[in-house]
Formats: structure tokens, C-alpha cells, sequence
């Protein structure tokens, strides 16, 4: 494996290969992202490893929640818990694996992924299904001011509006079901309770960052 990293000294980027390279190969056969684009991956999430000090093994979820705030800029740490905790179970360390699977979702054209990540990530209580409340709880996110009687009655009315678009078969709860039939036809609400995938510019610069070849192909094509 070449050195890709010239701040990696000779010695540094041997101790990369030998720690990462089984693992890399591994997630290359199975996931849609190129050898290389994996590759520069773990490199950063190497470096991420490094600031810990010579015996640091595996990446801390502080880590992992800076990287969203400066990258995603997402604050809001329910999202980003909920997101991490899509790809691992792991509470206080996130892997390499992990690390490599939570952009994968983030650059996968593949609707039925992303809408299975989006669904975990919204469905907080574990249920398999999204309640009114869940619903409320999300909305309280949209609407800031200093008029609580029109705050109130604006989260109402987008409570209202929500469920009645996605609850599809009139339960009362919005099942992974609802939610798909809705989506398929309009991919844009695929995260309709909160701001989950990056948006084109962010993809870019991680693109830019990361140094993913496809992401930067298809944006060029455009």
C-alpha cells in the first residue's frame, strides 16, 4: 500500500498499513466505495486515533461528535447520537468499520438505505414505529422564537400536517411502511424530521477532504 499521506513518515504510514490494511480490504469487498476512497478514509480517522496519544486504539465519540459539528455543522447531539448508534453499538468508541460505514450512507445513491438509516435514526424509542410524540419532539426543533401561544400553535399544525402525510394507513403511528411508500415517490422528505445526509456542498468538500474520486466525478459531470 503507497504512502498517500506525505505528513506520514515511513514509519507512521507502516504502522498504518499494518494496522488497517486487513480491515480495509475487508470493507473494500463489501461496500461500494473504492479501495483508495476506503483507504483515505482510515487514513483521517488514523490521524483522529493519533491526537490520543501512542497507545490509542480506536477513535473517541467526542471525536466523532466534533468532526459533525465542524463538518455537518449539526449541534443537535440527539441526531448525532442516533446516527452513530446506526452503525455501532459500541458506546463509547467508534471503529474504523464504523467510521467507514457512516460515510458510506451519506454517499450512497441507494433510497432504500437511506431511508432504513433514516427510520433508525428517528425511531427513538426502539419501537419500530414513530409515534405522535416522537413526531412533536421533532418539530420542537423547527420553530424558535419568544411568542409561546404561536410557537405552539405552528408545531401543532406541522405535527398535524406530518402525520397526516406519512401515517398512510391511519393507525396512529407512522410504520417503516408508511414511511417508504411516501419517500419512494418523494426522496426529498427522506429526512422529514430533522436534517440526517449532507448536503451537495457539504459532499463536496468532504470530497475535497477525504479525496473521494467519485464524488468529485460526478459533481464535475454537472
Amino acid at each position: 500500500m503507497e504512502n498517500l499521506d506525505t505528513t506520514l513518515s515511513r514509519m507512521e504510514n507502516s504502522r498504518f498499513i499494518a494496522r488497517y490494511s486487513s480491515a480495509i480490504r475487508e470493507m473494500a469487498a463489501n461496500l461500494k466505495m473504492s479501495l483508495l476512497e476506503i483507504t483515505c478514509l482510515v487514513l483521517v480517522y488514523y490521524k483522529f486515533v493519533k491526537c490520543q496519544g501512542p497507545s490509542a486504539k480506536m477513535m473517541r465519540k467526542n471525536q466523532f461528535y466534533a468532526l459533525y459539528l465542524v463538518l455537518f455543522d449539526v449541534t443537535d447531539i440527539q441526531t448525532i447520537e442516533r446516527s452513530l448508534f446506526a452503525v455501532t453499538k459500541d458506546m463509547k468508541f467508534v471503529s474504523p468499520e464504523a467510521w467507514v460505514q457512516i460515510f458510506n450512507l451519506y454517499t450512497t445513491d441507494d433510497i432504500n438505505v437511506r431511508m432504513r438509516f433514516a427510520f433508525e435514526v428517528y425511531n427513538t424509542k426502539g419501537t419500530g414505529v414513530i409515534d405522535r410524540e416522537q413526531v412533536g419532539f421533532a418539530c420542537d426543533k423547527f420553530f424558535e422564537g419568544e411568542d409561546e401561544d404561536e410557537l405552539n400553535e405552528l408545531k401543532a399544525d406541522m405535527i398535524e400536517f406530518l402525520m397526516k402525510k406519512f401515517d398512510v394507513d391511519k393507525d396512529g403511528v407512522i410504520s417503516f411502511e408508511d414511511y417508504s411508500s411516501v419517500v419512494i415517490k418523494q426522496p426529498i422528505l427522506v429526512d422529514f424530521l430533522g436534517w440526517l445526509f449532507p448536503s451537495k456542498y457539504d459532499l463536496q468538500l468532504m470530497a475535497h477532504v477525504v479525496n473521494f474520486d467519485s464524488i468529485l466525478n460526478v459533481q464535475d459531470s454537472k
